[in-house]
């Protein structure tokens, strides 16, 4: 599981980030509101915990511009900010849950593993872009309302794709969260290239509207082109 941790007091990051790497979460860090939607929205992550208070965006910024695009990771959002105001503000710009500082980190620790747990049982048993709709109970994928017959793969890796579409994701994310590879010494850029050409010839080539573009030099994205 990864979680990002966006929060400019350096000794509380140190202090999650450790924690966390002890439970056995991959942890990534930002140290200013800018860095950390550049991260949240180039990257996957299970969860992200937000500070309010962070230079350059506001946690508040950086929550609403995540809606915004649609990237629905859980946020905790944890602050020194405790009035019932603050509260409700966090929560209706798409905060998932509120800790105020100083905290336990058992607790943080418990509401991580809570909305993880609740992120599995909300996850969406269809999505749809356009006209491409996927219903991830039935593993069947449709576009134009025509059946596409997808291996068990190609719909994992479309599915993924989906599920970050607008955002560019790179080889590295794919062989990561879709083949569940870790650092090895061949690399998978071969296969994945393999992969994603069978399924655009599937979900592409039969339609005038393309929807899976390739980036050059980064990665690929499902939706509208980038650069």
């Amino acid at each position: 599981m990864r979680i990002l941790i966006i929060e400019d007091e350096e000794k509380l990051a140190s202090a999650l980030r450790r924690g966390l790497e002890a439970e056995q979460f991959e942890v990534s860090v930002a140290g200013s509101g800018e860095d950390g939607f550049f991260l949240a929205n180039s990257e996957a992550f299970d969860v992200v915990l937000l500070d309010l208070m962070l230079p350059n965006r506001s946690g508040i910024e950086v929550l609403e511009l995540l809606r915004e695009r649609a990237i629905q990771v859980p946020v905790l959002v944890l602050t020194a900010k405790d009035t019932v105001q603050d509260r409700v503000r966090g929560l209706n710009c798409g905060a998932d849950d509120y800790l105020v500082k100083p905290f336990a980190f058992e607790e943080v620790l418990a509401r991580i593993r809570a909305l993880l747990r609740r992120g599995r049982v909300d996850q969406l048993s269809r999505l749809r872009y356009e006209d491409l709709e996927m219903d991830f109970i039935a593993r069947k994928a449709t576009r134009a309302g025509r059946p596409m017959e997808l291996t068990a793969k190609e719909f994992d890796l479309l599915g993924y794709l989906l599920r970050n579409r607008d955002r560019v994701v790179s080889r590295e994310m794919l062989a990561r969260d879709v083949w569940k590879a870790g650092p090895r010494a061949t690399p998978l850029d071969n296969v994945i290239d393999v992969m994603l050409a069978r399924l655009r010839r599937k979900i592409d080539d039969p339609y005038e509207r393309k929807v899976l573009h390739t980036v050059r030099g980064i990665g690929f994205v499902l939706g509208d082109a980038v650069g």
